[in-house]
C-alpha cells in the first residue's frame, strides 16, 4: 500500500533544494484515481484561502482529475508539470 506524506515545506525532488513559497506538500505518488484528488480535497480544506498546495502524483488520470477538481472547487491550478520519470507536480492555490 502506498504512503501519503504531508509536509509544510516544498523541495524540488530532483535536486532536493527548497523552492519558492509553496505552503503545503501532498505526496500522492503510487495512489490511483480517485485517491490523489480525494486526499487533495481533504488537505486543501485544512489550509487558508490563498495558500499553495503542491501535489505530487504519478497516476496518468491525475492531470484531468486535478483540472476538474480546481474548476469545480474554484481553486487556481497555477502550475502542472511532469518530470522525465513521469512524476506529475500540481501547484494549486486555494480559493
Amino acid at each position: 500500500m502506498a504512503k501519503t506524506v504531508i509536509s509544510n515545506r516544498m523541495t524540488n525532488h530532483q535536486d532536493m533544494t527548497p523552492k519558492a513559497t509553496p505552503d503545503h506538500l501532498l505526496d500522492a505518488t503510487g495512489l490511483k484515481c480517485p485517491l490523489p484528488v480525494l486526499k487533495a480535497r481533504r488537505r486543501i480544506s485544512e489550509i487558508a484561502s490563498g495558500e499553495h498546495l503542491v501535489v505530487l502524483a504519478d497516476d496518468p488520470a491525475a492531470p484531468l482529475d486535478f483540472a476538474h477538481f480546481c474548476e469545480v472547487g474554484g481553486h487556481q491550478l497555477l502550475e502542472q508539470s511532469e518530470d522525465e520519470k513521469g512524476q506529475l507536480r500540481f501547484v494549486i492555490v486555494k480559493a
